[in-house]
């Protein structure tokens, strides 16, 4: 009896482990798959090495479709002068978030070429190219690790006092401060101890840090309340300042002051020009800004609120 009871725990905590062995299989099976894959965007064999680029953008022709008989583009034609911002408008569905994928390679264009001071994107190297044309999206990612590492991720060689001032320039260096270990304060996995105003100016930073020639805004607002949109987007303006920027947004009050607005339809190219000529013309960038500015006032009268918050009486 008293060796049946020296082998009955033993035997209880092995089928403990039971559950975590096969979770960890099944992880590793995950992790070799992974390790296997081989990915579609490869590098050419002699790729050229570009360090900083002047920014100047072109889209040739270029076609693309995510499945071979659906294209997404056809015939897209760009030409994105150094230093300038073009921001891309329409429906959901026209191709915008598309064209920043294809400048980031993150897929290769189906005909066309896409240029980056005269040279097919093609034929860089990937680091090159991502040194060189950076993007924050609507949801930035941020890793479970100190803000000091989240912002310095990808450039791990530089001093903490260029940490320091790229947040300062992100707008993020006073609430930082603040925290009970400022830089060194950890914000767990995609930032959840942070909101999405912090967490915006934290990617922001480390695209400072980046320091790119061709910068895409993908939505980088778009989900943000009035007042931290507002703070956000004084140090989008400070990172835009002497850079090429493509913008892609919904809403067209973001975009006002775009030096040219392209509006794609379809895939195409609908219409071209500032914000002030685009009014002038009867075409779908005057519809589209109509109808936002009709929805926008609709959501500003009482009525609107009354009935959002479950009130008889605008007046409530």
């Amino acid at each position: 009896y008293t060796y049946m009871q020296m082998f009955f725990g033993p035997v209880v905590q092995l089928t403990g482990f039971a559950p975590a062995i096969s979770e960890g299989a099944v992880s590793a099976e995950r992790l070799l798959t992974l390790m296997a894959y081989v990915p579609e965007i490869k590098e050419r064999e002699h790729a050229i090495h570009m360090y900083h680029a002047k920014g100047h953008v072109r889209f040739e022709n270029v076609s693309f479709g995510y499945a071979p008989n659906r294209m997404v583009l056809q015939e897209f034609d760009l030409d994105v002068e150094p230093g300038l911002k073009v921001a891309l408008v329409g429906p959901s569905g026209s191709g915008k978030s598309t064209i920043a994928s294809l400048l980031m390679r993150f897929f290769d264009v189906t005909n066309g070429r896409i240029l980056l001071d005269g040279e097919d994107i093609r034929d860089l190297s990937l680091d090159s190219l991502r040194r060189n044309v950076d993007i924050v999206l609507q949801e930035s990612f941020l890793f479970s690790g100190t803000i000091e590492e989240n912002i310095r991720y990808g450039k791990q060689e530089t001093s903490f006092e260029e940490v320091v001032e790229a947040a300062k320039m992100a707008n993020a260096y006073e609430f930082i401060r603040e925290l009970p270990l400022g830089f060194r304060t950890e914000v767990g996995e995609n930032g959840v101890s942070l909101s999405g105003g912090q967490k915006q100016r934290i990617a922001i930073a480390r695209t400072v840090l980046h320091n790119p020639s061709v910068l895409i805004l993908d939505e980088a607002t778009s989900a943000l309340d009035t007042i931290s949109e507002a703070v956000v987007q004084q140090a989008l303006d400070k990172l835009m300042a002497n850079r090429t920027t493509i913008i892609i947004a919904h809403r067209l009050s973001t975009v006002r002051n775009a030096d040219r607005i392209v509006v794609l339809k379809d895939g195409r190219i609908a219409q071209s020009g500032r914000h002030e000529e685009l009014l002038c013309q009867d075409g779908p960038y005057r519809r589209l800004y109509a109808m936002q500015l009709k929805e926008q006032k609709e959501q500003d009268s009482p009525n609107y609120a009354a009935g959002r918050f479950g009130l008889e009486d605008p007046e409530e």
